[in-house]
């Protein structure tokens, strides 16, 4: 077992997934803003069920995509889901298990709600950095904030949340050079601090889904305009 891929304390399989189905508008913003920096060749690290996959095979750049899942139950989701695309090889495992077959062949590879997962992300980025091709993106989309790390973080296998530099730093250090690197979701941060970190509920996918669709179709027309000075989630894309 590779030090590299998700934990799974307390039986984790992916719970947290199920509300978040119902993030469809949030996960559609969190694909048009990466989509320039996919390519041919994707890999998705962490790829669940499949419900962002869908997505990404939907951006006509992506012709081919690997998607890597390390959790048994989930990866038997992601089969049911996209096993019958061409286009899509669904692995159960980690980049570790395939690094000497892609090195340096993707254009781009991707961890959305993943590296937070992983107990060594350094090494996950250096990884990473491995499997591209010169120029290809790696893109990273992660809880930031460490003061909102609440007792969910912690029940769903969650290692850490991320600030802006230090994730920046850990790119670099990959050698990695950073593109963007930018919060994500300041609407979100008040209610998850007050909701999670302070009353300690649990997400529940009728909340997801009110505020997919009341607040996200907003805060992206307000962040296309304005960067927020931090948000619940943050973005960066580094190339190599």
């Amino acid at each position: 077992m590779s030090g590299a891929e998700h934990t799974e304390p307390h039986g984790y399989e992916g719970s947290d997934l199920e509300a978040m189905v119902e993030a469809a508008a949030y996960h559609r913003w969190i694909r048009d803003e990466i989509a320039p920096y996919l390519g041919p060749r994707v890999a998705e690290i962490g790829a669940g069920r499949g419900t962002f996959s869908r997505l990404l095979l939907e951006v006509p750049a992506v012709r081919t995509l690997l998607a890597v899942e390390p959790a048994a139950a989930m990866h038997a989701h992601l089969r049911a889901a996209l096993g019958a695309d061409p286009r899509v090889r669904a692995l159960h495992g980690t980049l570790a298990d395939v690094a000497d077959e892609v090195a340096g062949t993707l254009d781009a590879v991707l961890y959305v709600n993943v590296l937070e997962h992983v107990r060594d992300d350094a090494g996950e980025l250096a990884r990473a950095r491995r499997a591209l091709r010169p120029g290809g993106h790696l893109v990273v989309f992660v809880p930031a904030l460490r003061w909102l790390y609440a007792d969910f973080d912690a029940s769903v296998g969650h290692h850490r949340r991320y600030h802006r530099a230090p994730l920046a730093a850990l790119a670099g250090d990959a050698g990695l050079t950073v593109v963007r690197a930018r919060y994500f979701d300041v609407a979100g941060v008040l209610p998850w601090l007050v909701a999670m970190r302070w009353l300690r509920l649990p997400l529940r996918a009728a909340s997801v889904r009110l505020y997919d669709r009341a607040v996200v179709p907003v805060m992206r027309r307000v962040e296309s305009v304005v960067a927020p000075p931090l948000g619940k989630n943050l973005l960066l894309v580094a190339r190599r």
